[in-house]
C-alpha cells in the first residue's frame, strides 16, 4: 500500500491503491507483444484503478518491447548521447544532416525509423564513428565552439591526445601571424607547408609532428582551420607576440626565409604553387577539382619532394628558397 489516490469507479470516490507487477500484453501496428507492467488496485474493493502514471509507464515498457523485437535502438541510449559527445541536441540534428527537431523528437519517446536508429546506434557503440562524423560534417553546426567541445570531448574520451597550445605548429603559426601582415588562414595554411617542407630538405627532419590534408584549396592543417575559420577570407587579427624562444636558429632561419620569398604572394597565389606541386597532385590523383577530402598527404611525399626542389636548385642555405618562389611565381602567373 502506498500514500497515492485515484479515483476508483466501484467505490465512486477517491481511494488509495496497491502497486504491483504484472504480465502484460498488447497490440503495437498490429504485433501482439508481452512484457512485465504494472497493475494497480483499489486497496478497499480490489478492484483495477486507472493511475495515470501506471498507465504511462506501461506504454513505455510496451514501446520497450517493441524497440527490443524491432532491433530499434533504446531511449535510455539516445538520451546518454548529448551527454556523451558534449553536444546539444539540435546541434546533433543538424551534424546528421537531419531536420532541426528531428533528435530532439527521438529524444522526447518518437520512435526512430529503422534507418536513423541504425545510425544512432552505430554512434553510441562507437566514439570513433561519431568522431569521424563531426569531422566529415562540421560544416553542417551553427557554432565553431559546438563542434570544438564536441571533438574535445569526444577526443577524451577515446584517449587521443590533443594538439596543446605550446606544440611547434602553434608557436611557429603565432611567430608566423606576428611577422606577416594582412595574413589569411588560406596563407597561414601554406606558409605552415612550405616551412615544413623547406625544414625537411635542409635539416632532413620535420619541424612539425602534425599530418596535412589535401584539401580543395590545398594542404591544410586541420586543427589550425578550425582554430581561425571564423576569419574565413579576411587577415587574422595581428594581436600575437613574437615568441621564438622555443624556436632553434635552424628553424627560425628557415621560417624567417619562407616569410620573406613566400609571405609576399597572397593566399590564392600559394594554393596555386601548391595545386602545381607533386605532394597535393599525388594525393588527391582523379578525385574531382571540387571534391571534398581528409585524405592525408604523406610526409615521405612532402619530405621527397622539397628534397628535390632543394637539389635542383642547387640550394645552399634557406635564402636560396627566393630561386624557387620565383620560379613557381613565373610558371602560375606569367
Amino acid at each position: 500500500m502506498n500514500g497515492k489516490a485515484t479515483f476508483c469507479e466501484n467505490c465512486r470516490k477517491d481511494v488509495s491503491y496497491i502497486e504491483k507487477e504484472v504480465n502484460i500484453s498488447a497490440e503495437l501496428k498490429g504485433v501482439k507483444y508481452y512484457f512485465t507492467g504494472k497493475k494497480a488496485t483499489c486497496n478497499e474493493c480490489n478492484n483495477e484503478v486507472f493511475v495515470s502514471e501506471i498507465n504511462d509507464y506501461n506504454l513505455q515498457q510496451l514501446y520497450n518491447e517493441f524497440r527490443k523485437q524491432q532491433n530499434i535502438i533504446s531511449l535510455e541510449k539516445i538520451r546518454e548521447m548529448p551527454d556523451i559527445y558534449n553536444i546539444g541536441k539540435r546541434p546533433l540534428s543538424l551534424l546528421l544532416g537531419w531536420g532541426e527537431q528531428t533528435f530532439s523528437r527521438y529524444y522526447d519517446g518518437d520512435m526512430p525509423t529503422q534507418q536513423y536508429s541504425t545510425i544512432l546506434q552505430k554512434i553510441y557503440d562507437d566514439p570513433s564513428y561519431y568522431l569521424s562524423v563531426l569531422e566529415t560534417n562540421k560544416d553542417n553546426l551553427k557554432s565553431i565552439s559546438a563542434y570544438e567541445k564536441s571533438k574535445q570531448s569526444t577526443q577524451k574520451l577515446l584517449g587521443i591526445q590533443q594538439t596543446p597550445a605550446t606544440a611547434k605548429i602553434n608557436i611557429v603559426g603565432d611567430y608566423l601571424l606576428y611577422r606577416c601582415e594582412d595574413i589569411t588562414p588560406l596563407a597561414l595554411q601554406k606558409l605552415l607547408y612550405y616551412i615544413q617542407g623547406f625544414y625537411y630538405a635542409f635539416a632532413n627532419r620535420f619541424i612539425f609532428e602534425e599530418e596535412c590534408e589535401a584539401w580543395v584549396h590545398g594542404p591544410v592543417y586541420r586543427d589550425i582551420y578550425f582554430k581561425y575559420r571564423e576569419y574565413r577570407y579576411d587577415p587574422i587579427s595581428n594581436s600575437y607576440t613574437a615568441d621564438d624562444s622555443n624556436l632553434a636558429v635552424s628553424e627560425k632561419a628557415i621560417i624567417d626565409s619562407v616569410i620573406k620569398n613566400l609571405s609576399c604572394y597572397s593566399g590564392k597565389i600559394l594554393e596555386a604553387f601548391t595545386h602545381a606541386e607533386t605532394p597535393w597532385l599525388s594525393t588527391r590523383a582523379d578525385l574531382p577539382a571540387l571534391a571534398t577530402t581528409n585524405m592525408k598527404i604523406d610526409k615521405k611525399l612532402i619530405g621527397d619532394y622539397f628534397t628535390t626542389v632543394k637539389e635542383k636548385n642547387n640550394m645552399l642555405n634557406p635564402s636560396d628558397i627566393g630561386v624557387y618562389s620565383k620560379k613557381m611565381f613565373e610558371q602560375i602567373c606569367m
